[in-house]
């Protein structure tokens, strides 16, 4: 058996997440067409960060308020290989500024870069929001900016209804 360190394996991991995530993607693709594998990801993105968000909320002893969120949102991006920095909001909620998305990046690879925008458009905005009902926030969501829309950064938004108002 190969010895692997903790880094080591954490990166056979990480690879194999994302590169089943592009191959069952592109396999429902060929089968059907690109309309339907995007429709039935988003199905899946529905679900996987309900599951996602709970795991790390049991790992990190966390609650339902905005600093759990904040923190297991922050764990999410760093685990997933994104280059980020998070900011407060004028309220208690929080900005997370983007600056290298793996999954655009990913798509740039594989020679998709054209595709990679409604991929972004939609399933980041299902993500994100799915992710949001795991925890008993007054926070609503939005994505004010893309990379994969031609942006240097994508601008995660968790916000305040009545502060959006002002």
């Amino acid at each position: 058996m190969i010895k692997l360190n903790d880094k080591q394996i954490s990166e056979y991991f990480h690879r194999n997440y994302t590169a089943v995530d592009g191959l069952w993607f592109m396999k429902v693709e060929e089968q059907f067409d690109f309309e339907t594998a995007l429709k039935i990801d988003n199905e899946v993105w529905k679900v996987l960060p309900k599951i996602q968000a709970r795991m790390l909320k049991s790992m990190g002893n966390l609650g339902d308020d905005i600093v759990s969120l904040r923190e297991s949102v922050e764990t999410k991006l760093y685990l997933e290989g994104y280059e980020f920095d998070v900011e407060p909001n004028n309220d208690d909620g929080f900005k997370c500024i983007i600056t290298e998305c793996p999954w655009h990046n990913a798509m740039v690879k594989s020679g998709r870069t054209d595709l990679s925008s409604k991929v972004g458009k939609r399933i980041c905005l299902t993500e994100y929001n799915t992710w949001l009902t795991e925890f008993d926030t007054p926070l609503r969501f939005e994505i004010e900016i893309r990379i994969c829309e031609g942006e240097k950064q994508c601008v995660l938004n968790f916000f305040k209804e009545e502060s959006k108002a002002k």
